[in-house]
């Protein structure tokens, strides 16, 4: 990466829980910047921890995840939603302090009782793509300072809804049925007689190019792409006519619907 002057963040951030999230939001707040901002660690997941610490000054490795909480002025929250309550309620917040969930399914009611005082809360789905700054992460409420972080990190949609937030969490759970549709597609090629290698990636490369043409879509949105694809009386029409007739994506408006359910608490 190309070396930036950093995002205009005050103060030290904090991460309780180490995971792929929280490693991508640091080694995108961190690579090649000027001036990183100051980042405290939970002490667990040192397969994380200490190569974070290692590559960037900036990144240190606390004692405990109240070490974390008392040395930051921003606290987030990357635990496992199950483990939420039980590592949270053991942590002593301050009011002056803004707390960044990106803890799936978890509420804004229930957080502001594990974090009280603290009176900053947000809710943020950031995805593994921030780690090179292309990541447009959802926030909830709208909130200046996490905009502050996120948006030099591929962007920032904030909405005044959780429940809206709650719909565009869902909707990152189609990642893994994408990517074995595109498995699909490469084991029908190897099955054509196609070497695995190479089929893997055509595909890549297929759809690649495809996700490059995304940042200039059209007003009239997906939509009007599949139709610019399926022309009339060829191989995209037939195939969509296919899926369509079969219901396909029927089952994922009512799975995505299912997944939004269970975010919701359901």
């Amino acid at each position: 990466m190309d070396i930036e002057r950093g995002p205009d963040i005050s103060g030290v951030l904090g991460f309780v829980g180490v995971g792929a999230i929280a490693e991508a939001i640091v080694t995108g707040l961190c690579e090649g910047q000027v001036t990183p901002p100051s980042i405290n660690l939970s002490p667990r997941s040192a397969e994380r921890t200490g190569p974070l610490a290692a590559r960037y000054p900036s990144v240190h490795v606390a004692d405990s995840n109240q070490g974390v909480v008392e040395r930051s002025d921003v606290v987030f929250l990357c635990v496992r939603p199950q483990d939420a309550p039980a590592a949270l309620s053991e942590l002593a917040f301050h009011a002056s302090q803004t707390v960044i969930s990106v803890v799936a399914g978890v509420q804004m009611d229930a957080l502001r009782q594990l974090v009280a005082p603290a009176e900053g809360l947000v809710r943020a789905i950031p995805l593994p793509a921030v780690a090179r700054r292309s990541g447009l992460t959802a926030i909830h409420p709208p909130h200046e300072l996490a905009r502050a972080i996120f948006e030099p990190l591929g962007g920032v949609i904030a909405v005044g809804d959780e429940q809206a937030l709650d719909a565009l969490s869902a909707s990152t759970a189609t990642i893994a049925a994408h990517l074995a549709y595109l498995d699909t597609i490469s084991r029908w090629l190897s099955g054509r007689g196609i070497p695995e290698s190479e089929a893997t990636r055509y595909v890549a490369a297929v759809f690649g190019a495809l996700a490059g043409t995304l940042s200039a879509t059209p007003p009239e949105g997906f939509n009007a792409l599949a139709d610019e694809y399926a022309t009339t009386g060829g191989i995209n029409e037939q195939l969509l006519t296919a899926l369509r007739g079969a219901g396909t994506y029927d089952v994922v408006h009512r799975a995505l619907d299912d997944v939004a359910d269970r975010l919701a608490g359901e």
